[in-house]
């Protein structure tokens, strides 16, 4: 058994013939798959060395990490679509189609947290005057 490799199969799958278009640069597509897992799993090795971890342990940490990050962007894509675009923001259902979310969660799936990181990334405050779910304090 082959743990970091088989960690690096897991999150570097390789493509299958015809996954790639146009199909013949399903050679490259594949060359660069392969590449990219076996730097994945020595940057993995030298980490879990370095720490004295276990990489299952640590790249479930690092998926995590991913996941959070993944859920953060969402939530601030939904405030910019929802408070910075003036007197016509986003529809909820379109967004909610996107999102995965329930219409009724778009409305309250990002707090003032959120809306301040969107303000300082984008360079203005938000065009809205709706009234704003009261905060969670609790949530980041």
């Amino acid at each position: 058994m082959d743990l970091i490799g088989d960690i690096a199969a897991i999150h570097i799958p390789l493509p299958t013939p015809g996954s790639v278009t146009p199909e013949e640069c399903f050679p490259d597509v594949l060359d660069q798959a392969l590449k990219d897992r076996q730097e994945y799993a020595d940057s993995l090795d030298a980490l879990c060395d370095g720490l004295k971890e276990d990489p299952l342990l640590v790249a479930l940490g690092n998926a995590r990490a991913r996941k959070e990050s993944a859920e953060l962007e969402i939530r601030q894509l939904l405030a910019y679509a929802r408070e910075f675009h003036g007197d016509r923001p986003y529809k909820l259902e379109p967004l909610a189609e996107a999102s995965g979310m329930s219409v009724s969660g778009i409305r309250t799936a990002y707090k003032d947290s959120e809306l301040d990181a969107v303000t300082l990334q984008v360079g203005r405050k938000p065009d809205s005057r709706r009234p704003r779910p009261a905060t969670d304090k609790g949530r980041s």
